[in-house]
């Protein structure tokens, strides 16, 4: 609510003072530069945390069938948002004050590939080389999850002890994230006052545009990929929709899926699912799974080409589906997790990250419908996996 009042309140000083508001864009650089001091750092520890969970011994068949099941969803999510942004095309005609965009080369896709893999992963850390840093993130993290559960005595300590030791990092960039957000709605205001000073009403129509964009791809996602699920699972849509009502509208309100998550439990149980699949898999869920934010992925990336005029090849939409499905896969629990990961993203692609505070004023309503959906889809992913454990056990249904 402060980043959308600190939005409002910049748009109205800017659409008054016109360009002259521009002399607030010092607070708004400020808030650039604290965005990206923690994005990197933020994503890397949290993505070495959830692989460092993702173990065969705990997880087992039930967690692999869960997490496949995300990667689906989240990527079917980044592709409708890229789909309906690009057909409608919000940012068009828009641009920033001050901002100049130097266009990276766009490299091959075997260049995209040999780039996963870093040399120096300081060096990485240093360019924000988005892919080698998920790269290592993810083999830090397997590496820790195996130490951890080894049969060795010392290397399980050992493993426990680097847990411990990212944990902590982890929690120490988080607590500077929460002081950044703090100041978030001073930067907002100033990037919001120049922007609506150079731009005046067509700043406040590209949001509407983008807002707009994100509900239908919303819809879209309800209807096309979980209703597919439901009705992949033998389950009735309308029936399934209406039982877990109460899950996704108080995760609408809340803008929260871990404070929904207990009312999320129950409202699984009432659609059928299972209680220990419904008690493992929406707590995991409410960890790994953002479909919300894959969706405004897309659609983020996309608006931000258009305000800069750059022209996106087919191996950056793919490079876009890869990476908003892992950011999205292994960040859901992050604070603000969708400004976060699109700064490093637009960082990656060398677009100003003044976009993120201009989509940041329209935030608290994208987190609403993206909460709704992450909640439904942790619910239809327990359902479907359930329904395939009872189907494998010869089990009957409670539907």
């Amino acid at each position: 609510m402060k980043m959308s009042l600190g939005f409002l309140l910049g748009a109205l000083v800017g659409i008054v003072a016109g360009k002259e508001a521009e002399v607030l864009s010092p607070l708004g650089t400020l808030l650039i530069h604290l965005l990206s001091l923690v994005a990197i750092p933020v994503i890397f520890l949290t993505v070495v945390l959830a692989v460092n969970q993702m173990n065969s011994t705990q997880l087992g068949r039930i967690g692999g069938k869960l997490i496949l099941y995300y990667i689906a969803t989240t990527a079917a999510a980044v592709l409708i948002g890229l789909a309906l942004a690009l057909w409608i095309n919000p940012g068009e005609g828009l641009t920033l004050p001050n901002v100049t965009v130097d266009k990276p080369d766009t490299p091959a896709f075997a260049d995209v590939i040999l780039q996963i893999v870093p040399q120096n992963i300081f060096a990485a850390l240093a360019a924000g080389d988005l892919m080698a840093i998920l790269f290592t993130a993810v083999i830090i993290g397997m590496g820790i999850s195996f130490m951890k559960f080894s049969t060795d005595e010392k290397m399980a300590e050992y493993g426990n002890l680097l847990d411990t030791f990212f944990r902590a990092f982890n929690e120490l960039f988080n607590k500077i994230l929460k002081g950044v957000l703090l100041y978030a709605p001073i930067g907002i205001f100033a990037i919001s006052a120049g922007a609506f000073g150079s731009q005046g009403w067509k700043a406040f129509q590209s949001l509407l545009e983008f807002l707009g964009v994100f509900y239908l791809g919303i819809i879209l996602l309800w209807l096309l990929v979980y209703s597919a699920f439901i009705k992949f699972s033998g389950l009735s849509v309308i029936d399934f929709f209406k039982k877990t009502k109460e899950a996704y509208t108080t995760a609408f309100f809340t803008s929260s899926s871990i404070a929904s998550l207990p009312v999320a439990i129950e409202s699984a149980k009432k659609a059928g699912v299972s209680e220990k699949v419904a008690n493992f898999a929406l707590p995991l869920g409410a960890v790994f799974n953002s479909d919300g934010g894959a969706l405004r992925m897309g659609i983020s990336l996309v608006f931000a080409a258009n305000i800069t005029d750059l022209s996106l090849s087919a191996t950056d939409f793919f490079t876009i589906v890869l990476i908003g499905t892992l950011l999205s896969v292994g960040t859901a629990g992050v604070p603000a997790a969708g400004l976060v990961t699109l700064s490093a993203v637009l960082t990656m692609y060398g677009l100003p990250l003044e976009i993120v505070a201009l989509i940041a004023g329209v935030d608290a309503l994208i987190g609403m419908g993206g909460t709704a959906s992450n909640v439904i889809g942790d619910i239809v992913g327990a359902s479907v996996v359930d329904q395939s454990e009872r189907k494998k056990n010869e089990l009957p249904s409670t539907i």
